[in-house]
């Protein structure tokens, strides 16, 4: 077993790419530099630039000279760079060879040599830069549009810029912290708060953030060095979670709002595709460098390819049921969420190692759906169509083409990376830009993607599959007791016969709870916490901490082990999210038994429910229902036992990539927003739900990408939906043209978990359905109503987050202590949803107006009843309950208000 060179040289190339910008972070950080080693890179690798001819003149760009001496600075703890055999470069950092990985990586403002041309065009074309625009910025004085330098500039939120329904002016209010990738770093804060003027405090901060960096490098395995490919996967997210802060480009009165780590990692996707490309085609000499420099015709040659990948089925795979399901739901449901999510890490690993292209040309990654830049050569296509190939035939193996994952692909040039379509000039209306036009062609991949799941008319081997179907079966262990289709192979226990997938799925729920890395490998390693079934003919095992560390070096060296990923939760709000190893988040938060939920077993909490608590294990769904039980004064348990499922997905995300940040979108910030949508549902989200005891209980069936499902006890998910909204709105630094809609189902325990996700699909399906012109004239009027979208239901009512929010937060417990104070009955509450119904009919039914009579007779009526309150307080009770119940509540939210309600009625049974 070997490692292949073409991956090992592809490697070098996307890490020469990846830090050409080392130097910025640095620069920036004003790091111990020897002056005279200093000088000379500036003549090496900076501009010259004169104000007069006369003039000596000034280096601009300096972070070039330093991107050389950082490189010395973490050398130490980096893969072999020296020796005879360092193709593609002539050698490590011989500055007198124009071909040395240190001269192609820092000479990207002044290159000469193919490769230096070959990172040059890279970091150009993921800024969306055509060669004009570059040399304009290649000359340009630092300074950002805010009016900041390279060290006191703070990078701009993405999210902030959106527009898809107004014209609204661009304040620019908040700034990202410049701190390590953590739940908390996440968030924007307002400008003032991270962002000042003072030069020195600002590199101080650099510095701080520089120390860090280079000591979490040395938690890398110094046994993974010897493979590049796994080494520069670890190195991948050290970088991002360091430089996710830091503004790539500071000149140019340019908007620093793209992160060192994204730009680098489209520069580092780019330019081994190029590479690729011209090596594949054997143009790598002198000539090929004056080709790449000629935008008039090397610009124009579709040289890359876009692949896309999408992960279909989803919800049918999670929630595939059989006789055993609802018994294991917790379990199986934590598996098959994990599954899913390693199915398309897998997939395209595939589509990775089949091209000998490392982990940095995957640039997207979430939720199901990856995108992989290539090099657009005939092998890589008919590569492509043998890994489909192999895809959907494992699919239709394991699944029976329940799901499986689509490979789509875009052949595309340098100049449609071009954030500008160019000046049309005269009173002609702007046209899309050539990046804006790319994204909509990938868009309409994706829905053929969609269309053409598992080939079935076009693959034979499908044919050959379902034939043998039936002869697959145990006449002994018949049909598989968790998915209700498959032939049993497996003994779960004496009485239950599974699928080995069943296995896998039900093992890896398990293993979740006792693990936090993942090794992939092409042969098995022989451990007893590995999947049966290889994916994708890759073996999967669960280990340790300690276990991984240092332990399968040799495994690495001769290429057996591929990946090496860290699926760990957040262990604090504000430490960085590194441990040493590639991080894929991949994993979601469940609720974990402890012993102050045996003790609650203990004090009948959990009565009725024949499975017992087991320390460390999830809880099942069963114990969930019950979480929002309290004890009463009489110690008494008190509330419904009642799930709730929570399903919600981002409004309008076509059309915030689309022309969310108009004509000024590019390949960067486009991979930068991908991150971060993902990035609130599985850093933040995790994060709320462990270290809020409130929120402890839920059950993350799936959160990635753009939506999210989870279960748990009725009213703590819907006051969870809220504090999501709440929290979104500061994630995307108070936009109110970027927001999410959710449906919150609720159903007592022991639904089929089909039925559940059904339930919740219909929920968010009227969430999305709701229109604003069925607003009461009372409720909000801001532009935020006017959007589309935007909107929750909760038990069957409709509404915009505004409402519901004052609903939960305001008009809930405001009830809640009206009924305390006044003893309201459960019949008297229960009454009001009469009135609410007549209320909402008086326009078709006139005579329904007789509510308020009614409403008035039955309070004076109750308040009579207390035998303790003079007329005087009855009379001011009653305008208490008539303000708050009937103006506040019924008059000003019409049916909706039934949601605060049921909220108090089901908490006092």
């Amino acid at each position: 077993m070997t490692i292949s060179p073409l991956l090992e040289q592809s490697s070098r190339i996307a890490l020469a790419a990846f830090l050409h910008d080392l130097g910025k972070f640095a620069e920036r950080a004003k790091i111990p530099v020897n002056q005279e080693t200093l000088d000379a890179n500036k003549q090496l690798y900076c501009p010259h630039r004169k104000k007069y001819t006369d003039d000596r003149g000034w280096f601009s760009h300096v972070h070039a000279a330093y991107t050389g001496l950082a490189m010395d600075l973490i050398e130490d703890h980096m893969p072999e760079l020296k020796g005879e055999e360092f193709a593609p470069f002539g050698s490590w950092k011989t500055k007198d060879a124009d071909d040395s990985f240190i001269n192609a990586a820092a000479k990207h403002h002044r290159p000469e040599s193919f490769l230096q041309w070959i990172i040059a065009t890279a970091d150009r074309v993921a800024s969306g830069f055509d060669r004009e625009e570059f040399e304009e910025y290649n000359q340009a004085d630092e300074g950002t549009s805010t009016g900041k330098n390279h060290y006191t500039a703070r990078q701009l939120p993405l999210f902030e810029q959106i527009r898809l329904d107004s014209k609204a002016e661009q304040k620019y209010i908040y700034r990202y912290p410049l701190k390590p990738l953590s739940p908390d770093s996440i968030f924007p804060v307002e400008a003032g708060k991270c962002e000042g003027g003072d030069d020195k405090a600002a590199q101080d901060e650099y510095l701080k953030l520089w120390q860090g960096f280079t000591e979490a490098l040395k938690l890398m395995p110094k046994s993974h060095r010897s493979n590049w490919s796994l080494w520069l996967d670890h190195f991948e997210t050290l970088w991002g979670v360091y430089t996710q802060a830091i503004p790539s480009a500071t000149a140019f009165n340019i908007r620093p709002d793209v992160s060192l780590y994204d730009h680098s990692r489209v520069t580092a996707a780019l330019a081994t595709a190029l590479w690729r490309y011209h090596h594949e085609l054997g143009r790598t000499d002198k000539e090929a460098a004056n080709n790449i420099k000629d935008q008039q015709s090397s610009w124009k040659e579709d040289k890359f390819l876009l692949i896309q990948g999408d992960f279909f089925g989803i919800q049918d795979f999670i929630f595939a049921s059989g006789g055993e399901t609802n018994k294991r739901a917790a379990k199986l449901l934590r598996g098959r969420s994990f599954y899913v999510s390693l199915l398309s890490e897998c997939a395209a690993l595939k589509v990775l190692n089949i091209l000998d292209l490392p982990s940095t040309s995957q640039v997207i990654n979430a939720a199901g759906k990856f995108m992989i830049v290539a090099p657009n050569t005939p092998a890589t296509i008919k590569k492509l169509q043998q890994v489909q190939q192999e895809l959907d035939s494992w699919f239709l193996t394991h699944s029976w083409g329940q799901a499986g994952v689509g490979l789509a692909w875009t052949e595309a040039s340098c100049n449609d990376f071009r954030r500008h379509s160019g000046n049309l000039g005269g009173a002609v209306a702007p046209t899309k830009s050539p990046y804006q036009e790319l994204i909509k062609k990938l868009f309409e991949q994706l829905e053929i993607i969609k269309n053409q799941r598992l080939n079935l008319c076009g693959n034979a081997s499908s044919t050959i599959i379902f034939n043998d179907f039936l002869d697959s079966f145990d006449n002994e262990k018949g049909v598989c007791k968790i998915d209700g289709r498959s032939p049993a192979s497996e003994q779960l226990d004496k009485e239950t016969c599974i699928s080995k997938l069943a296995w896998d799925q039900f093992k890896t729920g398990e293993w979740l709870t006792r693990y936090e890395r993942i090794l992939v490998t092409r042969q098995s390693l022989g451990m007893t916490s590995a999947l049966k079934i290889p994916v994708f003919g890759y073996h999967i095992s669960f280990a340790e901490n300690e276990e991984a560390r240092g332990k399968f070096g040799e495994q690495a060296k001769n290429g057996n082990l591929l990946r090496a990923w860290d699926f760990s939760l957040p262990k604090s709000a504000d430490n960085a999210l590194w441990n040493g190893y590639a991080r894929r988040t991949i994993n979601a938060y469940v609720p974990i038994a402890k012993e102050a939920d045996k003790l609650e077993e203990l004090w009948d909490k959990y009565i009725g429910i024949e499975e017992s608590l087991e320390l460390g294990d999830a809880k099942t769904l069963n114990h969930l229902a019950c979480g929002d039980r309290v004890q009463n004064e009489l110690g008494n348990w008190q509330g419904i036992s009642a799930l709730a499922t929570l399903k919600g997905d981002i409004d309008n995300l076509g059309m915030i990539f689309q022309s969310g940040l108009s004509d000024d979108v590019s390949f960067s910030k486009t991979a930068a927003l991908s991150r971060q949508i993902n990035a609130f549902f599985t850093v933040y989200l995790p994060w709320a739900c462990q270290s809020d005891d409130q929120y402890r209980n839920t059950y993350t069936v799936f959160a990635g990408g753009d939506d999210f499902f989870l279960i748990g006890p009725w009213l703590s998910q819907i006051k969870l939906a809220g504090k999501m909204r709440q929290a979104f709105q500061a994630y995307v630094a108070g936009n109110p043209e970027v927001h999410f809609s959710a449906g919150i189902s609720t159903t007592k325990p022991g639904l089929p978990i089909g039925q559940l996700g059904g339930m919740a699909e219909k929920a968010l399906e009227q969430a999305k359905a709701h229109n604003p012109a069925t607003v009461l004239e009372a409720a909000p009027t801001s532009r935020l109503t006017r959007l589309p979208k935007n909107a929750v239901s909760c038990f069957n009512q409709q509404m915009f987050w505004e409402e519901f929010c004052l609903l939960i937060n305001k008009r809930l417990p405001r009830l809640q202590e009206l009924s305390h104070d006044n003893h309201l009955s459960t019949g008297y509450v229960y009454g009001l949803l009469t009135l609410i119904n007549m209320a909402e009919k008086v326009t078709e039914k006139p005579e329904n107006a007789i509510w308020h009579s009614y409403f008035a007779y039955r309070t004076v009526r109750m308040l009579e009843r207390n035998k303790q309150l003079d007329k005087d307080q009855r009379k001011r009770r009653q305008a208490e309950l008539a303000e708050e119940i009937a103006n506040a509540g019924i008059i000003r939210h019409g049916g909706n208000y039934r949601v605060a309600l049921f909220c108090h009625l089901y908490q006092q049974r």
